[in-house]
């Protein structure tokens, strides 16, 4: 029932409430702002307190008023987050109430993004493996990234701290989620990635670089590998001091660096100019470590780094094909061709190249353009000494 309210219709039963109904609440909201966070918390016990009566009373009133006050000041709901979240630890046994707790706070979300990220990320994840919440949590989740189509908002709420879980829950086989919420989490993962990085994510994802690294081991799901390169290569290219990150971690995870570095190199030719050139210094400081590595102890993912490394360099001093290499060895070539042709039969003239050239029609097009060049240079060269004779002239009348 509280998934149902809450996806189809998430106002409910506020929205019942007429408008000059509104006009009071509202009011009085206004009039003890003092008080709200205590109030807010006498709504939320009375319901719980309710439900253990077998004849309880209706709660919409409570429900209504948590509504309006939310509507107010969302703000209310994370301040006391840890606490909220040990009640509903201690509520575990008895899912209608949890369900009620994280109603509650949920409230705040559809009228204020972040709020809504800080009571998911400080109620819900926290308790995303217990089938009877985990659906609601999921649905929550998809409901607040789907009002709020604008993540700015939710900037600076999520972290590293955060933002794995989730990686895992998205993408580890056999963990506790169904596979429907699962997937229904993985198509989500990308709107959480976008918040998780923030607004300026060229100075904050080498603080992610480690984790994706550490994960990234070459036993890991096929999916969940190629989510953790793609970020790899992202962080890479958008924050320079991931490479720095990286270069520190390097000697404790060679199996993870060996599979990056596999990916970098199948990839290069897609890798951004400026990531290609910041790389060269960093794949030089891992081939000196792994000659040093070699010496002491040689393992097969040293042996495995080595060789990328080797290839990448290759990668980076190549300078496309060798067109003009090809074209010198050529001009050498038929240059070596005629002279040894015109040596072998005494002169040009009769030589197989005067031949060819002759029975091509090349020779009798290049006499012909010899002599109009040659005839436009006399031109030229009468036309400069009749300058120089008139100029010579005006010179003496003067």
């Amino acid at each position: 029932l509280a998934v149902y309210i809450m996806c189809c219709a998430p106002y409910y039963p506020y929205c019942l409430a007429g408008k000059e109904l509104r006009a009071v609440i509202k009011a009085l909201l206004a009039r003890c702002s003092d008080a709200l966070p205590e109030f807010f918390d006498h709504c939320v016990f009375t319901m719980l307190r309710e439900q253990d009566l077998q004849a309880g009373e209706c709660l919409h009133g409570y429900r209504m008023c948590i509504q309006a006050l939310v509507q107010v000041k969302p703000q209310i709901v994370s301040l006391k987050l840890p606490d909220h979240l040990e009640l509903l630890r201690s509520h575990q046994n008895r899912p209608v109430k949890c369900l009620t707790i994280m109603w509650a706070l949920g409230q705040a979300g559809f009228y204020d993004l972040s709020q809504g990220l800080r009571v998911w990320l400080g109620i819900m994840l926290p308790v995303l493996g217990m089938k009877a919440l985990s659906a609601y949590a999921i649905t929550y989740l998809e409901r607040l990234l789907t009002l709020h189509a604008n993540l700015t908002k939710g900037f600076g709420v999520m972290g590293p701290k955060e933002f794995f879980p989730l990686l895992d829950f998205a993408y580890m086989p056999k963990n506790a989620l169904s596979q429907s919420l699962q997937e229904q989490l993985c198509q989500l993962y990308p709107r959480l990635k976008v918040l998780a990085f923030g607004a300026k994510p060229e100075s904050t994802l080498h603080t992610y670089f480690p984790s994706f690294l550490s994960r990234a081991t070459p036993n890991c799901p096929d999916a969940m590998k190629k989510e953790l390169l793609r970020s790899l290569t992202e962080c890479l290219t958008v924050d320079g001091q991931s490479l720095s990150v990286w270069r520190q971690l390097y000697t404790k995870h060679l199996s993870q660096s060996s599979l990056l570095l596999s990916h970098l190199l199948q990839s290069w030719s897609t890798l951004p100019p400026k990531v290609r050139k910041n790389l060269q210094d960093t794949i030089q400081s891992f081939r000196v470590t792994n000659d040093e590595l070699q010496s002491s102890t040689n393992t097969q993912h040293i042996s495995d780094c080595s060789s990328l490394c080797h290839s990448l360099q290759q990668k980076m001093q190549g300078r496309g094909y060798p067109w003009w290499r090809v074209l010198m060895m050529s001009l050498v070539f038929v240059a070596g061709f005629i002279a040894h042709d015109v040596r072998s039969q005494g002169s040009f003239a009769d030589s197989t190249t005067a031949l060819y050239l002759e029975r091509s029609g090349v020779t009798a097009v290049s006499q012909q353009a010899w002599s109009k060049v040659s005839h436009c240079g006399q031109q030229g060269v009468r036309s400069g000494n009749a300058s120089d004779v008139r100029w010579t002239s005006c010179c003496s009348v003067t």
